[in-house]
């Protein structure tokens, strides 16, 4: 969700003592009947209609293929410096925790899946700006502004997102949007959902590339800046349409070129 973080087993960054409904169930392996109602009326809302949904699907899909374009000159330049800079693949693939479409409620488990990470999981692309098997040693863990593991480019890249330009073949395939939740990855999302109170609901939407959280604030410094991220996340899933997705694009073109907001 952002950069500068420790490790995730640090207590002191994600310990909490505070009980909640989504801690007790994932404790106890089930969520307890009767938790689901009060947490979903944080995201509850009405239901887009089938014009709404299809027509937030068609501009998702004419803004990524526009931007492919657009963008196809500066991604083969970004491709060409990874390349040289750096032994390893040009792009990084990473599994992360996306949509979640079940029903909510005690029997909403997916039985096909051997564990539940709180959504449907699917590989995003990146341009790689880390040295090949950065957390070997480590583990998973946020990237830090200097980061002693980044590429000769990859702090260039990360400053600018344009580490993020792959993404746009990923809301191509409909496993992202342009404007959504950022997708964690599996190990971080079990540590914060059960250090964020709600943090889960933020997978009842498609995850995005950008978000109200990301427009509206910085990097993550601390739990309570993940627990304001989480508010902004909630809060663009109640009020989520059309008219709400272009404005937040819109928005998100200054604070790249001013380098604000956190992703």
């Amino acid at each position: 969700m952002g950069q500068p973080m420790t490790h995730v087993t640090d207590s002191r960054r994600y310990g909490s003592n505070v009980p909640s409904a989504e801690r007790r169930a994932g404790r106890s392996g089930a969520p307890a009947e009767g938790d689901f109602a009060p947490a979903l009326t944080l995201v509850a809302g009405e239901p887009p209609a089938v014009e709404e949904h299809v027509a937030r699907r068609m501009l998702n899909l004419t803004v990524a293929s526009i931007g492919v374009v657009v963008a196809a000159p500066v991604m083969a330049v970004v491709a060409v410096l990874v390349k040289l800079t750096s032994e390893g693949p040009i792009v990084y693939t990473q599994v992360r925790v996306g949509l979640d479409q079940r029903e909510p409620g005690p029997t909403s488990m997916n039985h096909r899946r051997t564990k539940d990470i709180g959504g449907k999981p699917f590989r995003i692309y990146k341009f790689r700006t880390m040295q090949v098997d950065a957390e070997a040693k480590s583990g998973a863990v946020w990237a830090t502004p200097a980061d002693p593991r980044l590429t000769p480019v990859g702090g260039f890249l990360r400053q600018y997102r344009l580490d993020e330009l792959p993404q746009l073949f990923n809301v191509i395939k409909g496993d992202m949007n342009i404007v959504g939740p950022r997708p964690e990855r599996p190990q971080l999302f079990e540590t914060l959902k059960e250090s964020v109170e709600h943090y889960q609901l933020r997978q009842r939407a498609k995850p995005g590339i950008t978000g109200l959280a990301q427009i509206n604030h910085h990097y993550d410094r601390s739990l309570d800046d993940v627990r304001t991220k989480v508010s902004y996340d909630l809060e663009y899933i109640r009020r989520q349409s059309l008219r709400e997705d272009l404005r937040i694009m819109l928005k998100t073109i200054p604070v790249i070129l001013l380098r604000r907001g956190g992703w």
